[in-house]
């Protein structure tokens, strides 16, 4: 019966398609949210850390231009390598007191959502975007 959709099924592209619509899309609202209320907070804890605060902006382009170019597929390789720097950033940033931690609340890893995204860009720095993807076959795609 599954033998006609066989190959709808193991549509790898589809599989990318959906890969860079979920993990740029939920980092969307992560970014919206730092164009919109600022980027004080992590602005205040680069100056903790002795860090320049205008290193922050990188986190706003990170968190809002690369994923609209992993969405939509546009030098998917470069776009996932600089947002899954910046994931790598934020976990060592703000999940290393406690990184083997587990959270009580839900018994999930304390660091399970950067890591999410960080392994997600990861993969798609690896496979591209896809036949689904607007730049591809590129050098960066």
């Amino acid at each position: 019966m599954l033998e006609k959709y066989k190959d709808f099924l193991r549509d790898t592209d589809l599989g990318l398609l959906i890969l860079r619509l979920n993990v740029g899309g939920l980092m969307l609202f992560h970014g919206f949210h730092k164009l919109i209320g600022g980027v004080e907070g992590i602005a205040g804890m680069l100056t903790s850390m002795g860090l320049p605060p205008f290193l922050a902006y990188g986190a706003l382009i990170c968190e809002v231009v690369a994923p609209i170019m992993m969405i939509l597929g546009i030098w998917t390789r470069a776009a996932s390598a600089a947002f899954a720097f910046n994931m790598l950033v934020a976990i060592l940033m703000a999940h290393t007191a406690a990184f083997f931690a587990v959270d009580p609340a839900t018994g999930g890893w304390t660091a399970e959502l950067p890591a999410l995204y960080l392994l997600g860009a990861l993969a798609l720095c690896f496979t591209g975007g896809g036949k689904y993807a607007l730049t591809k076959g590129t050098l960066f795609d």
